[in-house]
């Protein structure tokens, strides 16, 4: 338990760095995350003996990650397209060592992972260049919404695990999670929209839409954790990786986001928060 508060605060701290410095720190550390999680993606399903396509991977998200880096969504769709294609034809060219459900696994890893990364670095990199006064200081627009977003996707997880360990009685997925509960996501719900909120009157953000962020943060987060736990349960494997101790793997510990990144995107750019 003090391994795993020590490397939270030390998580907390470099985290707070790299997401208030931005540009090349903040792309640079999104890219290597994305290829860690890939990489232990791809590790786990080789315990049930697949063969995935690592180094196409590794290309795959790196090529996503540039992408977003670029700001081109349009481009982004090429490059997933391009990837695909290619996965599946070293199906065909490497058909000895490459099956198809190899290939089949390897491209939903690549744009599982790949494309949440991307839409984190264009998160953070939003075109609107306006500075938000707030007691803490000055916060670029892109640089609030990466805080909303993983402010948002921490509260669901907390409220989830405390209300969940008071007052839990009923399971909300006993096959895939025995230790959610159906009370947890509800707290998560509450909770979750509660601190969205309180964020939007932070940043002087419209507090109504930033409460149905927050709802919708709760819900994705869940379902988010949830897939990796249907992964894990398939492979096998209890943590995706060891790199962070006492939290597991990169993997682990961006489940949720990798659903949430690109809620708050879509978000953001159809809800209009941004000309508010």
């Amino acid at each position: 338990m003090i391994t795993r508060i020590i490397t939270g605060l030390i998580g907390i701290v470099l985290a707070a760095y790299v997401i208030q410095t931005g540009g090349t720190l903040f792309a640079g550390f999104a890219l290597v995350l994305g290829l860690i999680a890939w990489f232990e993606y791809a590790r786990a399903f080789g315990e049930r003996g697949m063969g995935l396509t690592l180094l196409t991977g590794f290309l795959g998200v790196a090529a996503l990650w540039y992408t977003g880096w670029q700001g081109n969504v349009e481009l982004m769709v090429a490059a997933a397209t391009l990837i695909v294609a290619i996965v599946l034809l070293e199906s065909v060219l490497l058909r000895g060592s490459v099956s198809i459900m190899d290939a089949v696994t390897s491209v939903t890893g690549i744009l599982y992972i790949g494309f949440p990364f991307a839409y984190m670095v264009m998160l953070r990199d939003w075109p609107e260049t306006r500075l938000i006064p707030t007691q803490l200081g000055d916060f670029e627009f892109g640089c609030a919404l990466i805080w909303i977003m993983f402010i948002g996707t921490w509260a669901s997880d907390t409220f989830a695990y405390f209300t969940g360990s008071a007052i839990g009685r009923h399971k909300l997925c006993p096959s895939i999670s025995p230790n959610k509960t159906v009370e947890g996501f509800l707290g998560s719900l509450v909770g979750t929209t509660a601190a969205v909120a309180g964020l939007g009157i932070f940043f002087a953000l419209p507090v109504q839409e930033m409460a149905i962020l927050g709802l919708a943060i709760a819900v994705l987060a869940t379902l988010g954790d949830l897939v990796e736990s249907v992964a894990k349960r398939y492979t096998g494997i209890k943590d995706s990786g060891s790199i962070i101790p006492g939290h597991g793997g990169i993997w682990d510990r961006f489940d949720s986001v990798l659903f949430t990144a690109p809620l708050v995107y879509y978000f953001v750019k159809f809800v209009g928060l941004a000309m508010k």
